[in-house]
């Protein structure tokens, strides 16, 4: 496996008595490289690869990325339909690692047009706000999952100490994102960090795949930074109902959380934060 830091040398500036100072140093800085994710598709004398996806991410929970990522673009529907899960072997010996190719089972017919919706990762992307949000391909199953329990703002207030403790790597970098589920009692679930803040959902939805434990429906979401469209549409595909962010939300996020019936909470800090949507899940 590759590792998710890397030892840096720098230069450290120190102003003392109005005097500059500088110091060479080891430092720890957090990895970025490309991750490709191979289907492996077809009846079982005709099968064939297809490339699907090249994402930037930190290495680390690579099977879990892919699981999840395959999962909330709506390609696959569940741990049924994996044969098997495991790296591509190559010759380059600095690509060892950074290829994921995925078995389906022959029978599972894939949607790869469903693909087609993906990768709004910028605000200048040009897409229709309303185009984005219909395209959004939820499962009927977890569509029609309700919040079985009500949330107390002081466990939401908790969320914010809670996940910060728990984020080794950007403990060591400063460089990571964060995103982790909590029971509606606010107790801890699962963490997963990347440079990517997609990813790491997309790797906490695909460790939620391989533990059996979706839809996620009574579970609490928290993310580290500002809550935006593709994070929604993440958590609306994992039957998610209420997430929160250390950030601000976006107006599309907040249409896509109203839409699909998710408490949206924004700049939870300092005690405080802001509900968008859907504010009876929250109470005293």
């Amino acid at each position: 496996m590759k590792p998710s830091v890397a030892v840096c040398r720098i230069s450290k500036i120190q102003s003392q008595d109005e005097q500059f100072q500088s110091q060479f140093v080891d430092d720890l800085c957090a990895v970025e490289e490309p991750l490709e994710i191979r289907l492996g598709i077809g009846p079982e004398n005709d099968r064939s690869q297809v490339s699907v996806a090249v994402t930037m991410r930190t290495p680390g929970h690579d099977f879990e990325l892919a699981l999840g990522f395959l999962f909330t673009e709506g390609v696959i529907n569940n741990m049924a339909e994996i044969l098997s899960i495991k790296y591509c072997v190559t010759d380059d010996t600095n690509n060892q690692f950074n290829i994921v190719r995925i078995e389906l089972k022959p029978n599972v017919k894939v949607q790869l047009k469903n693909l087609e919706r993906n990768f709004y990762t910028t605000s200048s992307c040009g897409i229709c706000g309303k185009a984005s949000i219909d395209a959004i391909h939820i499962n009927p199953e977890i569509m029609c999952t309700n919040l079985l329990q009500k949330v107390k703002a002081s466990t939401i207030i908790s969320l914010q100490h809670t996940l910060r403790k728990q984020q080794n790597i950007f403990e060591y970098t400063g460089g990571l994102h964060a995103c982790a589920l909590f029971t509606i009692a606010g107790n801890i679930l699962l963490l997963r960090e990347d440079i990517g803040r997609h990813n790491a959902l997309d790797k906490l939805i695909g460790a939620a795949m391989g533990g059996n434990t979706m839809p996620l429906n009574n579970t609490v979401l928290m993310l580290s930074g500002r809550a935006s469209f593709e994070l929604l549409q993440k958590a609306a595909m994992a039957g998610i109902k209420i997430v929160c962010a250390v950030g601000a939300p976006s107006n599309l996020a907040i249409q896509t959380a109203d839409k699909f019936n998710i408490t949206l909470i924004g700049f939870l800090r300092d005690n405080r934060f802001n509900i968008y949507t859907h504010t009876t899940n929250v109470i005293a």
